[in-house]
């Protein structure tokens, strides 16, 4: 009996495999998702937060019993997936895996605050917008590719993290005599480097000697390529995880393209060497 129910709740709680009544479970959830991240927005406007008090109180004790149920489910149930199988290591590695840690921080800043944990943990509660990312298969598309272009993601930032320092400093030395109340050190001057690198200039600090306007109109100038990269590399990622892989719209299985042509080439040789 429990390893029925526990097998049903596995395909109701997982995307696309639970027929007709996982498809309403995966809207429910959807919805309340959606709901609860536009209440946490309204309780940040006092005169509805003063007006509509009670009624926020209800969903959030509504929504975190919903996704409460929902997180202990989907831990209960990990064990019939191949790759969870253990009854305790199986569900600890289930539970540490990045979605399920947001599924705990879902529910996490009410159970904190039944214990008298204070401060403001709204924003914490905003992170159940993340949830949706399992229900999507364009957010979990765009989450593969992030991975595939990790590496060069991660060269792109560090170049750009250098670039941002060396160009704060030059400016830092320049402009410190001509302006000790502004660029009053360089990890002050950084914000003035964010600023020119993306192009965005709030006007709040900028340079008035002439080799300081030289190093930002430089400075102007780099952060057009360097800012394009990353824009430029994810890009080729969402082309080349088209190209390479969809998914089993049954089993929701990655099927790799690649792997099929190289086989098809393959047997294609082999019947020509006979």
């Amino acid at each position: 009996m429990f390893d029925s129910m526990r097998r049903t709740t596995f395909s109701l709680l997982s995307p696309d495999r639970g027929g007709r009544a996982g498809v309403v479970v995966d809207w429910l959830i959807m919805a309340v998702i959606l709901v609860n991240v536009a209440a946490v927005m309204m309780e940040t406007v006092d005169s509805v937060a003063s007006q509509y008090g009670p009624v926020f109180l209800w969903l959030e004790i509504c929504s975190v019993a919903l996704f409460t149920v929902e997180y202990l489910g989907r831990v209960w149930s990990a064990v019939e997936h191949p790759a969870y199988s253990g009854p305790i290591s199986g569900r600890v590695r289930f539970a540490s895996r990045p979605l399920l840690i947001v599924d705990l921080l879902a529910i996490l800043p009410f159970y904190l605050a039944l214990f008298g944990v204070g401060g403001d943990l709204r924003v914490i509660r905003a992170l159940r917008l993340f949830k949706l990312f399992r229900y999507s298969q364009s957010l979990s598309f765009f989450t593969r590719v992030l991975k595939r272009k990790k590496t060069d993601l991660v060269v792109v930032t560090v170049v750009d993290a250098a670039v941002l320092v060396v160009v704060s400093s030059l400016v830092y030395l320049v402009e410190h005599q001509a302006q000790p109340e502004t660029f009053t050190s360089i990890p002050q001057t950084l914000w003035w480097g964010v600023a020119t690198l993306t192009t965005v200039g709030y006007g709040d600090m900028y340079p008035v000697t002439p080799l300081g306007q030289l190093l930002g109109g430089i400075t102007a100038v780099l952060g057009i390529g360097l800012f394009a990269l990353p824009a430029s590399i994810i890009a080729s990622g969402f082309l080349e995880e088209a190209r390479s892989a969809t998914a089993c719209p049954q089993c929701g299985t990655r099927i790799d393209h690649t792997d099929d042509a190289t086989d098809s080439s393959v047997s294609g040789r082999l019947e020509n060497s006979r």
